[in-house]
């Protein structure tokens, strides 16, 4: 399941870096056919990028509450419960 996770995460971040290249060549189209001015180009590109990586942000929000409730609903141990108990375990060890 981890290595599941870090693939779609992976799969995610090349997106981004493919959607920003998409993006620089469709605005140099634009410029290219006169349809946006190549002094609003740069401009243009990192409006778009912006919005496109608050669209990723969204997405990894989304999914991150999507495993949460995963992990709960298979009742799995998060990272959280394993260092409480770590520190319960510790404590009851100094106890002997």
């Amino acid at each position: 399941m981890k290595d599941l996770i870090k693939k779609g995460f992976a799969l995610s971040l090349g997106l981004v870096l493919l959607s920003r290249e998409q993006v620089e060549k469709f605005v140099t189209q634009m410029v290219n056919k006169g349809e946006v001015p190549a002094s609003e180009a740069k401009e243009l590109v990192n409006e778009l990028i912006e919005k496109g990586e608050e669209q990723q942000r969204l997405l990894e929000d989304k999914i991150r509450e999507q495993l949460k409730k995963l992990l709960i609903e298979f009742n799995i141990a998060s990272k959280e419960d394993l260092q409480q108990l770590e520190q319960r375990l510790q404590k009851l060890e100094q106890r002997d």
